[in-house]
Formats: structure tokens, sequence, C-alpha cells
């Protein structure tokens, strides 16, 4: 589990295996089989790396993903563990759709969900976007917004958004259990 607080933003270094450069995280309590958040997706960590960690990709996580294809900065956070600060919301690293920016405007931006995702986003609800814990400010059919407060621009990748760029995205935990129990009512 996570909270969407990214700890660092680190760099993909190499594609196969895939080899992060952490940056500024710390991994002197990491080890081989830990679990670390790479722009919202849940992976294993397979080796580590005087600099960072190697992980491994199943042509799935590629395919329903965005950002772990090419080279680039991304996000960081190492999972949660007992009597963790939980500054965000829970989040699983289990990316539940890729959207799109469709707009923005100042520190306002505008991300279309794919269809089976949307139902999902509620106004002041949470949403994870490529990893960080966010707000939703409002929703429109499929569309939603969220502000993107300086020190979040700051120590993340979203301050690369522009329409057009893809995002991968994780609903509330709790919104899809809520969904679950009433499917079986």
């Amino acid at each position: 589990m996570f909270t969407g607080i990214v700890q660092a933003v680190g760099r993909i270094v190499r594609l196969q295996p895939l080899e992060i450069d952490c940056g500024a995280l710390e991994l002197a309590d990491v080890a081989v089989g830990d679990s670390i958040c790479v722009q919202g997706v849940c992976l294993t960590v397979t080796a580590l790396k005087p600099r960072g960690f190697t992980a491994d990709l199943s042509p799935e996580t590629l395919r329903v993903t965005a950002g772990l294809d090419r080279m680039g900065e991304v996000n960081l956070e190492k999972s949660l563990r007992a009597g963790d600060r939980l500054g965000g919301h829970l989040v699983a690293g289990h990316v539940d759709g890729v959207g799109e920016v469709v707009r923005r405007e100042g520190g306002v931006i505008a991300i279309h969900a794919p269809a089976e995702l949307a139902r999902f986003v509620a106004r002041k609800g949470s949403i994870c976007v490529d990893g960080v814990s966010l707000t939703v400010n409002a929703v429109d059919g499929r569309e939603f917004e969220t502000n993107l407060i300086p020190h979040t621009l700051g120590v993340t990748t979203l301050s690369r958004l522009q329409p057009g760029v893809r995002v991968n995205l994780e609903a509330d935990l709790v919104a899809r259990y809520v969904e679950r129990l009433l499917a079986c009512r």
C-alpha cells in the first residue's frame, strides 16, 4: 500500500530490465522483493543498484499503463509500513486506467478518464494521477478537474502535464469496494 505522497522524483535510465535511478530516494531500508510505486504503478524490486533498482515489467503492465516505456522522470514512493503516517489516501499502485490531459489553465488541470473508471471519480473525492494523491474538484461526465498547487508541481513530475499527455489513474479504493458491496445486494 502507498499514500500517493511522492517521496522523490527518479529517472528511468534503462528499459530492459527497467532500471530506475532513484535520485534522492533513500534505499537503505529497501530489499529485493519490496514494492516501490513508480509513476503510480506498484513494482517489485528485483535488484538494487548503486543509485537505484531494477524491476520486471510484464507486457500486460506496459499495455495498461503510461510512462514506463520511455526514459524520463518518474514519481517514486516506497510502500507503507505499519505505523506510517497516511498523508494522502490509500493507494494500491494498481492502475485502473490511462487518462488524457485535456486542459491546463494555471494550477487547474482537466483529465478525460476511461469510461470504466469515470463512475469512481467523485467531486471532493480522491484520485491518484501518476502516483500522486489529488482531490477532485469538479466532475463532468468522463472529465474531471483537480488543482495542482506549487508544492506538488515542484516535487513531482506533474509540472510536465499538458493537453494530450497520457496519465496513469487509480480510483479511490473505498469507491471500488462500495460499488462491489452495492452490486452484491
